[in-house]
């Protein structure tokens, strides 16, 4: 039986591949546990820096696989909340993954498939074939798990009408409300991703990016006075690492800096 997930490693990046063209990487609960699976073994080896995430075939992820959504109508509330909390492990495994995840986007990326792009630190989309939409509610459900990453990824209010209408955007639609980073050509889209990676590893302390993407997500949950706290002590952390100090060497001797070893 194949993998529903593929897992490729070159170097310090990954990449995660959804694995069910022919359902169009559809969501049903195996390739949630594997895809979970995938992201503790990427979390297990250090030498992963950057995890490229997309999908085989002509979509990135068109949401919940119709089987699936079939054997949902007949569990009872218990097997309801078990799934429902199998699928939040797996979000926030990808929220909070201490490496660099990026969405590399080919084509539709729906409901739950749009809920994974919004767990990524960067989406780059493919601007002709790209498309995203939280459209759970033209089938009578909610977005419930994704709302609460999508309220810290754009503004309240954007990311309220886009869960009420369910309208579906194209790649600059979404890079203009803040889902998409950037957009490029569509047969681009996988030598622009790795350029980029490049350009980030090279230019920045990869344990410095990670500092801050951990801090980022822990001040969008305290009060200012508790953030500010919390932001000096991070300061002082960071002042003390050993990446902190050779980059305040190479720019007190003005010499640059290429941080991918």
């Amino acid at each position: 039986m194949a993998a529903m997930v593929l897992l490729e490693t070159s170097r310090d990046v990954a990449v995660v591949t959804l694995n069910r063209p022919e359902k169009r990487n559809a969501l049903n609960p195996r390739l949630v546990e594997e895809l979970h699976q995938v992201l503790v073994r990427i979390e297990q080896n250090p030498q992963t820096r950057v995890v490229i995430l997309t999908g085989a075939g002509t979509a990135f992820c068109a949401g919940a696989d119709l089987a699936y959504l079939r054997a949902l109508s007949g569990y009872d509330e218990q097997q309801n909340l078990e799934d429902t909390r199998r699928l939040a492990d797996l979000f926030q495994k990808l929220y909070a993954l201490p490496r660099i995840t990026i969405a590399r986007v080919h084509g539709p990326a729906l409901a739950g498939g749009c809920g994974l792009i919004t767990l990524c630190d960067f989406v780059i989309a493919a601007r002709e074939q790209a498309r995203f939409g939280y459209t759970e509610v033209r089938i009578g459900f909610i977005p419930a798990l994704v709302a609460n990453y999508l309220i810290r990824r754009v503004c309240p209010h954007v990311a309220h009408e886009l869960m009420l209408t369910g309208r579906v955007l194209s790649a600059p639609e979404a890079q203009q409300v803040g889902l998409v980073h950037q957009v490029v050509p569509d047969e681009q889209l996988e030598a622009h991703t790795q350029a980029f990676v490049e350009q980030l590893l090279q230019q920045n302390s990869f344990a410095a990016m990670v500092r801050i993407k951990a801090l980022t997500q822990q001040l969008l949950d305290l009060p200012l006075e508790q953030g500010l706290e919390k932001a000096a002590r991070e300061n002082v952390a960071a002042r003390k690492t050993p990446d902190c100090q050779r980059g305040l060497a190479a720019f007190l001797n003005k010499e640059t800096l290429r941080w991918r070893e």
